[in-house]
């Protein structure tokens, strides 16, 4: 077995069985009320079909989310002025903050975890992490590997996105 497939069992071990606690709360808030929060927060008023495609969700797993935030009164859900078929989703203030708060306690957790690594070895899990995620949207099962000019155009496009140039 070669490197390439160690690595590749190493990784799946690790995200199967050494999940974290927060881990499996960041997986949950991809798909749950701390995404809708942030991107709301993020993006300001929404549309549920909006959110649905953000977060990769159907529009009854975003109703079901809604409907909890709505409860909570985190969020509000309004007619849009111009077009009263579509329906608006925007924070409260008591949903800002939670968003907030909940972004603030996974930044110190994230740094915290930074400091034990050390500057350079978080320099370098950064530069690997963005490098792996770069070669992640260009391969897809199923498909033709990218050929080296697509590669080249997507690292280009990370340095542009990183520098700002457009």
């Amino acid at each position: 077995m070669g490197y390439e497939q160690e690595a590749v069992d190493a990784l799946f071990g690790c995200m199967r069985g050494n999940r974290s606690k927060m881990q499996s709360e960041m997986v949950r808030g991809a798909h749950g009320e701390p995404f809708v929060l942030h991107e709301l927060l993020r993006r300001g008023t929404l549309t549920p079909s909006q959110m649905a495609a953000s977060m990769g969700a159907t529009s009854g797993r975003v109703s079901t989310v809604l409907a909890a935030l709505e409860k909570k009164g985190l969020i509000t859900r309004g007619v849009d002025p111009d077009d009263r078929r579509v329906v608006c989703v925007s924070l409260t203030d008591a949903g800002r903050e939670r968003a907030r708060a909940d972004m603030a306690e996974m930044r110190d957790a994230m740094c915290w975890i930074f400091a034990q690594m050390g500057e350079r070895r978080t320099r370098e899990f950064v530069d690997l992490v963005e490098e792996f995620t770069t070669y992640m949207t260009i391969c897809h099962p199923g498909k033709p590997r990218p050929t080296p000019d697509e590669v080249r155009e997507a690292f280009a496009e990370r340095r542009d996105a990183r520098t700002g140039r457009v």
